[in-house]
């Protein structure tokens, strides 16, 4: 997909949010190395090389902030603007970095262990969300899901057909996420940004992800991640 129109106020930031204590990864995974070099690497390269984003806010653990921030300027990622702490939680960690990103008018939330991400999947991004303020990334689901119960029984067999898998990057005009979390705050009940513009009541539309848009959770899928990315690329080499 090609640039998204912008205008002079359509100024767009990127909170990347990268603060989890990765339990099951073992340690903080943000910092483990995939094709050479650290994972968050890739996803700031990302931001760096789209056009349409101005600026990132990078959210980091209280423990790796200022070794983060130092790592970030021996970088070449001249977009990241602020590297803050986060929160407790995930929804409160979007929110501190929510706090640094006034002043515009489009808010990009993605999560720092996607490191496929895309300037490509950036652009659909604000495209799709232009039209209802609210777009976030997802690939249909191809397993069959089952709703179970505690007891192990089968409660549910949704059609799949209506399934989508939920990724980020998830794009919202700023002061309707801004709305969100002033209403229902960083609940940690909302897996995602857009459970809680939803339950404003708000629409919220859907965008061609990819497969390979893949979350690092294990360390098994550092290996997947490895095998997406291949060799080092883009700027911010480290």
């Amino acid at each position: 997909m090609g640039a998204v129109a912008k205008g002079p106020d359509d100024k767009v930031v990127a909170i990347v949010v990268a603060a989890g204590l990765s339990q099951r990864f073992g340690k903080d995974k943000i910092w483990e190395q995939v094709a050479g070099r650290p994972l968050l690497a890739y996803t700031l390269d990302a931001f760096e090389s789209c056009p349409e984003v101005d600026e990132v806010v990078l959210v980091l653990s209280a423990a790796k902030l200022e070794t983060g921030k130092a790592w970030v300027e021996s970088g070449r990622w001249t977009k990241v603007k602020t590297v803050c702490p986060g929160g407790d939680c995930r929804p409160a960690s979007v929110a501190a970095g929510l706090a640094h990103t006034k002043g515009a008018r489009w808010v990009v939330v993605h999560d720092g262990a996607r490191p496929c991400l895309t300037p490509d999947m950036v652009c659909r991004g604000l495209f799709a969300a232009k039209e209802t303020g609210a777009a976030v990334a997802g690939v249909p689901v191809t397993d069959t899901i089952k709703v179970v119960g505690q007891e192990g029984e089968v409660k549910a067999t949704p059609r799949r057909k209506e399934l989508w898998s939920i990724q980020t990057p998830q794009v919202f005009r700023y002061e309707l996420l801004a709305q969100a979390y002033q209403e229902f705050g960083p609940s940690e009940e909302a897996t995602d940004d857009a459970t809680l513009v939803e339950r404003l009541g708000h629409r919220v539309t859907v965008f061609w992800g990819a497969y390979s848009n893949i979350k690092v959770t294990t360390p098994h899928d550092v290996t997947m991640a490895e095998a997406l990315l291949g060799t080092p690329r883009h700027a911010g080499a480290v």
